[in-house]
């Protein structure tokens, strides 16, 4: 039975990860008492006791914690950090398993993971395909747009959107230096930074990330159906992440709450030469909690 403490599961993705490993057979949670949550003897206890901690902590706290952890040396756990703190960190290994076929192998044998960001996720998946096929150089100018569900703002956020005082939609990340624009880009290849307009809608969980594109724009003038190829190529049927038929012209961002699932979409018009890339989750599902238990398996033989 694998032991885990998550460090802050008093948030919404540390909740969201409590709830799916209450019902998970193969491990065991630890709990600190709330009035013990900054007395550094009792978690340093807690670290020196469990295979793995699970991070849903602000950036600064979640950094406090990987530094306890260091003085303990060879009896340190396991660390899978959910925050901003560490995706881009030397040492530490990305935790998105579909990224390349050898991700998952060096998700099992890392001391130190970090969870992807929700809107990454669906931009990296999208992307990376496309740049390693040279479909899209690495230095092609890119706008990246998102929209989530409200529940992925914060604790500020979600008492707007509940108490009824929050807009049906809005805009934010305007002064284009979001979090996830880092992480993006080294883990889709990109070396030009992309343009990343993220929003809200008035709704608690789901997302969408879109991608358009000129194809005359890029070298190859590729095919809105050699553009869906790739996709598909590095996404087989079965696994989390599934490259999926272009719908009828909508999509709706809630269909994949409570999951694990992500599917990529391309959308085309070959008269007009334009294409739409489109990755639909749960932002707090594989853009956060179902995403951060998929790692947890991986890291401890469990899946």
């Amino acid at each position: 039975m694998a032991t885990v403490f998550i460090d802050g599961e008093a948030g919404t993705t540390g909740l969201g990860i409590r709830d799916r490993l209450l019902r998970h057979a193969g491990v065991t949670l630890h709990s600190i008492a709330a009035d013990k949550r900054k007395d550094l003897d009792t978690k340093r206890a807690i670290l020196r006791a469990v295979d793995l901690v699970v991070l849903c902590l602000p950036d600064e706290a979640a950094r406090d914690t990987v530094r306890l952890a260091a003085e303990l040396g060879p009896e340190a756990p396991k660390l899978l950090d959910a925050s901003t703190a560490h995706r881009v960190a030397d040492g530490w290994t990305y935790g998105f398993a579909e990224l390349e076929p050898e991700q998952v192998d060096a998700i099992r044998t890392a001391r130190a993971v970090s969870n992807p960001g929700c809107y990454a996720t669906g931009a990296i998946a999208l992307l990376r395909p496309l740049v390693d096929a040279g479909l899209v150089p690495a230095g092609t100018p890119l706008t990246i747009n998102a929209v989530s569900g409200y529940s992925g703002g914060g604790k500020t956020m979600i008492e707007s959107h509940q108490s009824g005082g929050a807009p049906s939609f809005e805009l934010y990340g305007l002064t284009l230096q979001h979090k996830h624009v880092p992480e993006i880009m080294r883990y889709s290849g990109l070396t030009r930074r992309p343009l990343f307009v993220p929003s809200v809608g008035n709704f608690h969980q789901g997302m969408l990330v879109s991608v358009p594109l000129h194809l005359d724009e890029l070298p190859g003038r590729p095919t809105v159906a050699a553009i869906r190829d790739a996709l598909t190529a590095r996404y087989p049927a079965g696994g989390h992440v599934v490259a999926s038929e272009a719908a009828d012209g909508r999509l709706e961002a809630e269909a994949l709450n409570d999951t694990n699932r992500m599917e990529l979409r391309v959308f085309g018009n070959e008269g007009h030469r334009h294409a739409v890339l489109v990755a639909r989750l749960d932002n707090l599902g594989k853009g956060a909690s179902a995403a951060a238990v998929q790692n947890l398996e991986l890291m401890l033989g469990l899946g």
